[in-house]
């Protein structure tokens, strides 16, 4: 414990703060001992007033002494609403260091991705993928530490941050292992709620708690009373300072400056005036102080509290509408009063006029005293001396919002522009706060509808749910029309859709589609309709659809992207229910021009949606065009990396190029890609149809290389199991879970899943026996108990197989045939099974049959070629089977 230390008065924080200094220190020394060794994060929590922030100056300080770079940052109270507010702070050092080019050159990729939140690139036309964003972050502060290095980065009030601030620092902490860099974050306890509590829980987690701040002992506050007043102050009064401070540092400073100030003496017969003196540095004490300094120096304290960062005299002086040199006065009567202070010059913000509170106490306490009306106004004219300074209506809108509603339709326009502008850089929240505030002025009604949608638009990747609602106001009123409303119809589908509420989605494109006549429009929303009842996963298909959508096919001959969209649904409808893969694949060539997908209908292009692209590459995958498959997913990977959309559509395109590396038989590859893309779907949130994708793609994958053990961990781990998504998955996840049951030993349960595959299938008009390869795997497993069901399943798998017509449908049923036979009949089908694989495109397939064809006729020849094709494969169970046989050799030519 301190009791006394030799310290002025300006450190009283650091009182009784050896623990956490120390922990500081052991930190800082690791960093600088090993460029190589893994970062950490130490979180500091503490009430107001216990000495954060000095505690982070004294970090600083320690930090530079060594040679470390040290960038810092600091959440405000009035600024939570301003996206990447702190993570620019944080950056502003490194980033003011740089010319334009310097930049470009050295974020490379990330630039126009993450270069926009920061302030240094101008947006794109499209609104960014917020996970894009916050892995561009991440991306560029991870270069820049390295280029750095040793590298500091302190976050004070971190409770204050905004959200894209924290959900970066979050992703930033969870990938510190191998990266030497030390982060510390000062924080309230409690004090937020929602999404940011949940953020910055995540923060703690991924460090370690350096320890909760605790007020000071009474030893320590007779300390301080001592250094401050003298070593004459008595034991009475010392204790009493410490009774009416509760041992807060910063009300303790207070309270001795108050002490000072009255000159009253440091002694028993004066404690009773310490509670009163006290009330006069917080609070309402604190708002009649300030009165006491005149109405000039209210008012300039008041436009301080209003501006909340970035406060210089002339900001001051233009917001309390008073001249410059009276400004300067008043400025200089609120520093003696303790209430402004000049800016550290190490944080980065000082320079001339700057200007910040002593302490976020009193920046609250001055704010909260200015009349709400006043208040509301002030931050009006706050808004447009931002926007006449040339910063925007996005840097605006945090005025904006807190203006009262007064039916302005030129503030309707500026908080509209302003989401756009939040948008471009990857922050929907904010556009969101922007137009529900728009949504109260109100707007005119001919707009209201249109600021619903854009609404809607805005909150469709975050809150589905409230999306929903928006939508559906917005097409009850009068306002959106044409083209227009068939876009905000398709939003809402899309809605309905990422909110589980598949058969809604169809009723409603349905619904619109009736009240349209013939034309592009209503062939847009009949394509949208047919889009979502194609990959409903629901009991029974709708009775007729085939039909009807094979009819309007017909029709179709591809001359604009409603066609288009048409022919690559009526494929997909083709390929599922196992109709000829010669015309699925002739469907889905006529959907493209000159072989490339038709401008209008590409991977970044929303006016269809992704689910449409992944069905007609699934398509070919299935229909044996494998190469054209693996170009479309490598196509998409391609376009969301380049655009930065890092959330969902990223993890599709890796489990769709998976599913494409599987079907090839790249099986290290497949299981490389899934993993990564399961990484991503588990960022983005456990159950939806995308994180089925990557978890069934996954488990396949790894059943085919033989890894049972690692597939069955998976499973358990990601939750692969019954109740399926409303969605189709590919791979069939019944099929594969099936399959999984049997691999592990659980026949029984592999049976009941494979037997339940079968009636899914057949409600749902699913004849494919590539896509849902139930059939073969359960032939296989009743080939014992139940021979007559086993080849009757695996006469029927043939049929649908040469129906289908690719080589790998007929060699795969080939192979369950064999499997099902002895003697020369087996050899017979398996030497067939060969012959159709060989020209397939799927290589593990073929060095399965391979492998069981020499089983089958003992041949060496054969067992050697099956087994360098696993191998190559990447199949390593069944190249242990083969190595097996042909070491074993009995009967072997």
């Amino acid at each position: 414990m301190t009791e006394v230390r030799p310290t002025a008065a300006a450190s009283a924080s650091l009182w009784e703060r050896d623990e956490e200094v120390a922990a500081v220190a052991r930190a800082v020394d690791t960093l600088c001992a090993d460029r190589s060794s893994s970062g950490s994060l130490l979180v500091f929590r503490g009430e107001a007033g216990l000495g954060k922030t000095a505690l982070l100056a004294e970090i600083r300080r320690l930090a530079e002494a060594r040679g470390c770079t040290v960038w810092s940052a600091r959440g405000g109270e009035t600024l939570r609403s301003v996206p990447f507010n702190v993570v620019r702070q944080l950056l502003q050092p490194a980033l003011v260091s740089m010319m334009p080019e310097e930049a470009r050159e050295y974020l490379g990729d990330w630039y126009d991705i993450a270069g926009p939140a920061l302030g240094i690139a101008e947006p794109s036309e499209r609104p960014a993928d917020p996970q894009g964003v916050c892995d561009g972050l991440v991306a560029a502060v991870r270069r820049l530490a390295r280029r750095d290095w040793p590298l500091v980065l302190l976050v004070d009030d971190a409770h204050w941050a905004d959200q894209e601030t924290l959900r970066w620092l979050a992703a930033f902490a969870d990938r510190l292992d191998d990266l030497s860099v030390l982060v510390v974050v000062a924080r309230r306890p409690g004090d937020v709620r929602g999404v940011n509590a949940e953020l910055l829980e995540q923060i703690a987690a991924a460090g370690r708690p350096a320890g909760t701040l605790s007020a000071l002992t009474p030893d320590a506050v007779a300390g301080l009373t001592r250094a401050t007043l003298g070593a004459h102050a008595d034991a009475p009064f010392c204790r009493e300072v410490w009774a009416v401070t509760g041992g807060n540092p910063y009300e303790t400073v207070e309270l001795l400056a108050k002490v000072q100030d009255s000159e009253l003496e440091p002694a028993e017969a004066s404690a009773g005036e310490l509670r009163a003196l006290n009330r006069s540095a917080r609070g309402g004490g604190l708002v009649a102080r300030l009165e006491e300094l005149g109405i000039d120096a209210t008012r300039c304290a008041w436009a301080a509290a209003i501006l909340g960062d970035g406060i210089t005299v002339d900001l001051v002086a233009k917001l309390a509408t008073m001249g410059l040199d009276d400004a300067a006065r008043c400025a200089d009567l609120l520093k003696a009063a303790r209430i402004l202070t000049a800016p550290d010059p190490a944080s980065g913000r000082a320079g001339e006029g700057a200007l910040e509170f002593v302490h976020p106490l009193i920046a609250t306490a001055v704010y909260n005293s200015i009349p709400d009306a006043l208040r509301r106004a002030w931050h009006g004219v706050a808004a447009q001396v931002v926007t006449d300074s040339g910063l925007g209506a996005a840097a605006a809108s945090r005025h904006l919002l807190q203006v009262h509603p007064d039916d302005d339709q030129e503030l309707v326009e500026q908080l509209r522009e302003a989401a756009r502008e939040h948008l471009a850089v990857g922050a929907p929240d904010a556009a969101r706060r922007c137009l529900e505030r728009a949504l109260l002025e109100p707007p005119l009604p001919e707009v209201h509808a249109r600021v619903l949608f854009e609404l809607g638009c805005a909150s469709l990747l975050t809150a589905p749910a409230r999306t929903i609602g928006h939508l559906q106001t917005a097409l009850a009123m009068p306002g959106l029309e044409g083209a227009e409303r068939v876009d905000a119809v398709f939003r809402l589908s899309q809605a309905l859709l990422h909110n589980d509420q598949l058969e809604e989605a169809v009723r409603t494109v349905e619904a619109e589609a009736a009240r349209h006549p013939d034309g592009p429009a209503r062939l847009r929303l009949q394509a949208v309709q047919y889009m979502w009842e194609g990959i409903h996963a629901g009991e029974s298909a709708t009775p007729g659809r085939s039909e009807r959508l094979a009819g309007l096919a017909r029709t179709c001959t591809g001359r604009d992207n409603s066609e288009r969209a048409l022919l690559i649904l009526r494929g997909f409808d083709a390929m599922t229910r196992g109709e000829s893969a010669e015309e699925v694949v002739e469907l889905c060539d006529r959907a493209l021009v000159n072989g490339r997908l038709a401008p209008g209908l590409g991977w970044t292009d929303t006016e269809w949606g992704v689910e449409l692209l992944m069905m007609l590459g699934s398509s070919y995958a299935y229909a044996d065009r494998l190469d054209r498959a693996e170009s479309l997913f490598a196509e998409a990977l391609r376009a969301y990396t380049v655009a930065g959309w890092s959330g969902g559509h990223l993890a599709l395109a890796n489990a769709f190029l998976g599913l494409a590396y599987r079907r090839q038989g790249r099986l290290r590859d497949a299981e490389s890609i899934l993993r990564e893309s399961l990484r991503l779907a588990e960022r983005v949130g456990r159950g939806l149809p995308l994180y089925w994708s990557a978890t069934c793609g996954l488990v396949d994958t790894l059943l085919a290389r033989g890894h049972i053990d690692e597939a069955w961990s998976v499973a358990e781990q990601y939750g692969f199991h019954p109740p399926y998504p409303s969605t189709i998955v590919l791979p069939d996840p019944q099929s594969v879970r099936g399959r999984l049951l049997l691999a592990v030993g659980r026949t029984k349960e592999g049976v009941d899943e494979l037997q339940a595959a079968e009636k899914a299938a057949a409600s749902r008009g699913h004849h494919n026996p590539v896509m849902v390869p139930w059939a073969v795997d359960l032939a296989r497993a009743l080939a014992t108990e139940e021979p007559s069901r086993a080849a009757q399943l695996a006469s029927e798998a043939r049929r649908r197989a040469e129906r289908f017509g690719t080589d790998t449908a007929i060699g795969e049923a080939l192979r369950c045939a064999a499997a099902l036979e002895t003697g020369q009949r087996a050899v017979r089908l398996a030497e067939q099974a060969v012959a159709y694989l060989e020209s397939s495109p799927c290589q593990y397939e073929h060095a399965a049959a391979r492998v069981e064809y020499g089983i089958a006729a003992r041949s060496v020849t054969e067992l050697r070629r099956g087994l360098d094709l696993a191998r190559a494969c990447g199949a390593d169970g069944l190249a242990a089977r083969a190595q097996q046989e042909l070491d074993t050799g009995h009967g072997l030519t």
